[in-house]
């Protein structure tokens, strides 16, 4: 069995101003991409992550940057699956810190506590976007943002989220 094909960014963008590189490391982020070096990222290959990251580059480049982007196949299906699973833990872990998050607002009182479940909704949606295989912590994220919009606090040991 051999490795999948990858779509791989190469890119260099300034330091100042930081506007833009702050905006593309969201978007790369938003995407789920896998961080295989500095200035090196990652997602299994077809037609919309490969667009996503041309367009990317294209910021990059507007930027004043330098983008290049690249089709590979990991050397081996080990390596393949190490790159899945480092994609895998960075989205566990941002349910994590939804989950964190989402618990410690509970204690909010009214008008307080609106932004703050606008927020965690949007952090859901944001982690979810760049899942390509959903961790069992999002289950646990899901439910703890639906008990701070209901203003039910959370149960200690059913918001999970532990590794």
């Amino acid at each position: 069995m051999s490795a999948g094909e990858w779509v791989l960014l190469a890119y260099r963008v300034p330091r100042e101003p930081s506007t833009p590189r702050i905006a593309i490391w969201r978007n790369l982020k938003r995407l789920g991409v896998a961080q295989l070096g500095d200035g090196l990222v990652g997602l299994p290959a077809d037609a919309r992550t490969r667009e996503s990251l041309e367009w990317i580059a294209d910021d990059v480049q507007a930027a004043g940057g330098t983008a290049t982007v690249w089709l590979a196949r990991p050397a081996s299906v080990v390596h393949e699956r190490e790159l899945a699973a480092q994609m895998a833990a960075a989205r566990a872990a941002e349910y994590e810190t939804v989950t964190a998050q989402a618990q410690a607002a509970i204690s909010l009182a009214g008008k307080g506590r609106t932004p703050t479940v606008g927020r965690r909704r949007a952090d859901l949606q944001a982690t979810g976007r760049g899942a390509f295989s959903p961790p069992r912590q999002r289950e646990a994220a899901q439910r703890a943002v639906r008990d701070l919009a209901a203003g039910v606090p959370v149960r200690p040991g059913l918001a999970g989220g532990g590794s």
